[in-house]
């Protein structure tokens, strides 16, 4: 997973450095203490389906994604968040490991995340992370930026 993830930000234009750690880091918590960072730097891909069809929202750690203001974003009459079966069959990848991108649906980045100058992601399972600038992970993945949180 971990190589799929360097390949896809590589097709991107973003160079990342994936590690592996030795700690978990599926949770805020966890990858907030493994790189020493305040949790609203951690860049969390959550999985959701709107109108039936899932989509990722990458949001600060530090904040939680109201599905309200997420279906007004997405002019939709109905979101919620996936399941962790869905998440793995509409990403490949597990809850607590999903990256940003590599998995081929679309992308909304909330506004919170640009306050920051540099945020670490998910980078294919729940023991690895990479630090990008916010600003160019929006780009590469022709996020839309929202307020969601």
């Amino acid at each position: 997973m971990r190589e799929r993830v360097i390949e896809t930000a590589r097709e991107l234009g973003l160079e990342v450095d994936v590690k592996t750690l030795d700690t978990p880091t599926r949770t805020v918590a966890e990858a907030a203490e493994a790189v020493g960072t305040d949790p609203s730097q951690i860049a969390k891909s959550l999985v959701f389906v709107a109108d039936g069809e899932p989509l990722v929202v990458v949001a600060s750690g530090g904040h939680r994604v109201d599905p309200d203001l997420l279906a007004v974003a997405c002019d939709c009459a109905e979101v919620r968040q996936a399941s962790a079966d869905e998440v793995q069959a509409a990403t490949g990848f597990k809850v607590g490991g999903v990256p940003p991108f590599g998995h081929g649906l679309p992308v909304m980045v909330d506004a919170s995340l640009l306050e920051h100058d540099v945020v670490y992601a998910a980078g294919g399972d729940g023991n690895t992370l990479f630090k990008v600038d916010p600003r160019k992970l929006v780009e590469a993945t022709n996020a839309c930026v929202v307020s969601v949180a």
